[in-house]
């Protein structure tokens, strides 16, 4: 189970990584982007920070129910 749990743990950190790498790459490479505002005001930068905190909860809580003990299953 716990190699398992690892497994998960391990291919959603990748997807986190993903993102904020392009983050990075983004800020990077390409500043200018970031600057872009394309709602109300908000920058890229802002709406992109966003999405990364987002998608950290949700990558926590589809971790949570990927990784549930065996029994609790039902």
């Amino acid at each position: 189970m716990n190699s398992r749990n690892s497994r998960i743990g391990m291919r959603l950190f990748a997807v986190y990584l993903l993102l904020y790498g392009g983050f990075v790459l983004l800020n990077t490479f390409s500043p200018t982007t970031m600057e872009a505002t394309p709602i109300e005001g908000i920058n890229v930068a802002i709406l992109y920070g966003f999405v990364l905190i987002v998608s950290a909860i949700v990558l926590a809580l589809l971790y949570g129910l990927l990784c549930t003990k065996e029994g609790d299953e039902q």
